[in-house]
């Protein structure tokens, strides 16, 4: 399956996933279909094509994706917080929830995650049960927030 670089629905709030690796895209997509109905995920595949599509979203549907979904290796984690340092230095994205996704644990990455200004830092987990309970967290928090209506 190709990269989707604009949303199936474009009438649904949109949640952008970047990530490079398919099968975890697959995973990921699932758990959002099933946590968050209310939004459509967004697939981009590679670094160099997020903030041409953020700006294609503001031009095309002044509408920007109410979460962005980052893994953080992009195949490099180099690749990963230059995304972040993009969104979070930009005027128009910087406000944009964007939660990092890794299955790294290194408290490095964690903390130069949170140093680049991602708003969560997620480890990915192995089980599906354990996607689901902690997209079933994110949703909370974020609903909370007011971020999802």
């Amino acid at each position: 399956m190709k990269p989707e670089t604009s949303a199936l629905n474009p009438s649904k709030p949109t949640i952008l996933v970047v990530e490079d690796n398919a099968d975890q895209w697959f995973l990921i997509r699932w758990t959002l279909l099933q946590q968050f109905p209310e939004l459509e995920a967004v697939w981009i595949d590679e670094e160099s094509r997020v903030m041409p599509y953020l700006n294609a979203s503001v031009v095309n549907r002044n509408e920007l994706p109410v979460l962005i979904l980052l893994d953080l290796y992009l195949p490099s984690a180099a690749m990963g917080y230059s995304v972040l340092k993009a969104i979070k230095n930009h005027p128009v994205y910087q406000h944009l929830p964007t939660i990092v996704l890794s299955q790294s644990a290194d408290p490095d990455d964690i903390n130069e995650s949170f140093n680049c200004a991602t708003n969560s830092y997620i480890v990915k987990p192995i089980r599906y049960q354990d996607w689901l309970e902690a997209f079933s967290l994110l949703r909370t928090y974020w609903k909370g927030s007011g971020t999802l209506h």
